[in-house]
């Protein structure tokens, strides 16, 4: 089942390093077929209020997910991001295609 790689950052120094990480990151999601799904705005906030930028970057499974984030690919870039952002990063499973906001409710 598809998972996705998720991003939350509130804050990014741009500089050297950013774009060095920008510029290897597409290198290490290739073989664990990862795609960007969302990668920054625009947004339109229609509750609440919206200041951070949102990444979401798909993958076949949860498996291969994990396997990229502990890659040794993407391990040796990974401090090029976290040394210049802030905020928060997490996998989370999707959900089936088939799939109502009801199923919640067992």
């Amino acid at each position: 089942m598809t998972a996705y790689a998720v991003a939350i950052v509130r804050e990014t120094r741009f500089g050297p390093e950013i774009k060095e990480y920008l510029q290897r990151i597409d290198e290490t999601l290739a073989p664990f077929s990862g795609r960007y799904r969302v990668h920054g705005g625009p947004y339109e906030a229609l509750e609440g209020t919206w200041a951070s930028d949102l990444v979401l970057i798909e993958f076949p499974s949860m498996e291969m997910a994990r396997s990229w984030y502990e890659s040794p690919a993407y391990r040796a870039i990974r401090p090029l991001r976290t040394g210049n952002t802030e905020g928060v990063v997490f996998l989370v499973q999707g959900v089936a295609e088939d799939h109502k906001g009801a199923d919640l409710l067992g």
